[in-house]
C-alpha cells in the first residue's frame, strides 16, 4: 500500500502563489504518472496537470502558464507550483499515483482558497 500526503495549500489573494507538495511513502520509481486533481464545492474533481514517469506534463486549459508540476523521484516528492492565482482555483487539491499495473492512490487533499 502506498501513502500520499499533500501539503502546502491554504489562503491566498489573488495573483499570490503557493507550492503544494505531495509525499510518497514508497519509491515513486514504481509510479507509471503521478498528477494533480481538484474539487471545488458543488463541482466534479478535474484533472489540473499530470506528470507521466518521463517526465512529460499536461496541464488542463484553465491552468496553463500560471501551474507548473514536478517530481522528485530520488526523495519521493511530487510538488505544483501556482503563481497568479485566481478565486476559481479555490479547491481541495488532490494527489493522485497511478503504477504501471494501473493501481490508484489518492490522498486525503489540501485546501486551496483564493480570496481577498
Amino acid at each position: 500500500q502506498v501513502q500520499l500526503v499533500e501539503s502546502g495549500g491554504g489562503l491566498v489573494q489573488p495573483g499570490g502563489s503557493l507550492r503544494l507538495s505531495c509525499a510518497a511513502s514508497r519509491s515513486m520509481f514504481r509510479f507509471n504518472s503521478m498528477g494533480w486533481y481538484r474539487q471545488a464545492p458543488g463541482k466534479q474533481r478535474e484533472l489540473v496537470a499530470v506528470i507521466s514517469s518521463d517526465r512529460s506534463t499536461n496541464y488542463a486549459d484553465s491552468v496553463k502558464g500560471r501551474f507548473t508540476i514536478s517530481r522528485d523521484n530520488a526523495y519521493n516528492m511530487m510538488y505544483l507550483q501556482m503563481v497568479n492565482l485566481k478565486p476559481e482555483d479555490t479547491a481541495v487539491y488532490y494527489c493522485k499515483a497511478e503504477t504501471r499495473a494501473a493501481e490508484l492512490f489518492w490522498g486525503q487533499g489540501t485546501q486551496v482558497t483564493v480570496s481577498s
